[in-house]
């Protein structure tokens, strides 16, 4: 992906970076992605640009197709018309910028996603994330609490209104331990696939690319998905979604939530399995010599706050090697 932005307008109005920021097209998501691991000269530029967006409020608005494509039609007439330069001044005050006068329109007045009208408005929200191998703790504005796992994101507005839905939404991995409110308003916790619905309670929630799952262990929630179906879990159960369905599976709680204690518990899973779990986390590519090597079996505790001692114990557990050179990691016999 060729990509080389100079202001935040184009990156803005970017195919990519808009389902990246929306998190909508999977695929134009990781090529986005892909281009930001490949162009860490472009970082700031695309801090900025989603610093701009991160101080609106989306909401989505369900319309019916042909209120749609009038409003589609409408603006894209405006767009037409608006070629001349604005000033415009950032959300955060003071600093004011040249912008094409048609993607200035398109971020004050709405967005067409995928399909979806979002009217954006200009409320503060916060957004708090981690980098590969970080975990955060954050406290919501409601008392509730939140663990971060590595590379992952919360984004929710800066002031809860009493009685109203709490609602986050989250990118990544993290566990939730959900304040009860005196109003027992709704703690909504926004995925790809399906939304969790809770008054007070903890569970684990993984939304990355293709994989969504929840581990619940204490209380109860109701997940939500976009076709309308429900399932209300009890404590212990493991559910995850693959093409709008719920699956139960089977996983133990230690597993699955050792994360939050800096290990990684592997219990009898092919060795690619675990590769792929530590690429997650600290954001590298791991080359497996041969396939025979990936499919073995390793069953294992290992410290997860250091890549090179995690490596150094992995090595440890079987009977391969792991060689780093030139900045490869890769696993041999």
């Amino acid at each position: 992906m060729d990509k080389n932005f100079s202001n935040i307008e184009d990156i803005i109005a970017d195919e990519q970076f808009q389902a990246w920021y929306f998190r909508t097209d999977g695929t134009n998501r990781n090529e986005w992605e892909r281009w930001m691991a490949e162009n860490p000269q472009q970082a700031a530029l695309v801090a900025e640009a989603k610093e701009y967006l991160d101080q609106l409020v989306i909401t989505e608005q369900p319309l019916p197709e042909a209120q749609l494509v009038k409003a589609e039609e409408r603006l894209m007439a405006g767009i037409a018309s608006m070629e001349a330069p604005v000033i415009l001044a950032t959300p955060s005050g003071g600093v004011v910028r040249k912008m094409k006068r048609w993607i200035a329109a398109a971020a004050v007045v709405l967005v067409m996603v995928a399909g979806g009208l979002y009217w954006l408005n200009r409320t503060a929200q916060d957004m708090v994330q981690t980098s590969f191998g970080e975990l955060k703790e954050q406290q919501l504005p409601d008392g509730s609490k939140v663990t971060l796992n590595a590379n992952s994101t919360i984004t929710y507005s800066k002031g809860w209104d009493k009685g109203h839905e709490r609602e986050v939404w989250l990118k990544g991995e993290a566990f939730f331990h959900v304040a009860k409110t005196p109003a027992r308003s709704r703690f909504v916790v926004h995925t790809d696939r399906f939304d969790v619905v809770v008054t007070g309670t903890q569970f684990n929630v993984v939304n990355r690319d293709e994989k969504t799952n929840i581990m619940l262990t204490e209380g109860s929630v109701t997940l939500h998905t976009p076709d309308g179906k429900t399932y209300k879990m009890v404590p212990g159960d493991f559910v995850e979604v693959s093409h709008s369905e719920l699956q139960k599976k089977t996983g133990r709680e230690e597993n699955i939530l050792a994360w939050k204690d800096k290990k990684l518990i592997f219990e009898n899973i092919p060795l690619h399995s675990a590769l792929d779990k530590i690429e997650e986390h600290y954001g590298i590519k791991i080359t497996i010599g041969n396939a025979n090597i990936g499919n073995k079996p390793i069953t294992a505790i290992l410290p997860n706050d250091n890549l090179d001692v995690l490596l150094d114990a992995l090595e440890a557990t079987g009977d391969f090697h792991v060689i780093r050179k030139d900045g490869e990691i890769i696993i041999t016999e």
